[in-house]
């Protein structure tokens, strides 16, 4: 059985002639990024790529990346929008309550008076905090990722419990 990969990064443009990738993560600290020696990248083709790294350096807050037979523009422009994946064991341990992007896409959400309101779909990063897309029976809801409304993830069992404002979810 092959371990499975968690999405730690998006790959969100380019920089420079000679191949640079600018890198945004979704979670935790870039400085395991650094010591990588190795990456999965899946293409927005949904296609596949085992890539060795041959650069990485912090730039103005963000990771670029060089990878091997991607050293030009040209060649780096088409893994723009490609997903950076890693093998869970090679990432660093977490505190309690941060997660990796691919363990919370695809949570069930409960909430606590609505009940089942969807599933995780995306995470958008804004400058207050992260907030998670949810979209089912209710159409789309964004649920900030604070505290105060999500009263526990749980992975494991493949659900997040939160309790959401009124005012959050408007009804027909």
């Amino acid at each position: 059985m092959t371990e499975a990969l968690l999405e730690i990064a998006n790959i969100v443009g380019t920089h420079g002639l000679r191949g640079d990738l600018k890198v945004r993560l979704t979670s935790g600290n870039p400085d395991f990024l650094m010591t990588t020696k190795q990456i999965c990248l899946r293409l927005p083709n949904g296609e596949t790529l085992n890539l060795d790294i041959t650069r990485q350096v912090l730039h103005k807050g963000q990771v670029l990346l060089r990878l091997q037979g991607h050293e030009s523009i040209n060649l780096a422009e088409p893994l723009v929008g490609g997903q950076v994946l890693l093998a869970e064991h090679l990432l660093p341990d977490l505190s309690e309550d941060e997660y990796y992007w691919g363990q919370l896409e695809g949570l069930q959400v409960i909430d606590r008076k609505q009940g089942d309101i969807g599933r995780v779909k995306q995470l958008i990063t804004t400058a207050a905090h992260d907030t998670y897309v949810v979209n089912g029976r209710l159409g789309e809801v964004l649920i900030p990722a604070v505290h105060q409304f999500v009263l526990e993830v749980n992975p494991e069992e493949g659900v997040m419990h939160v309790d959401l404002p009124d005012g959050l979810i408007l009804e027909e």
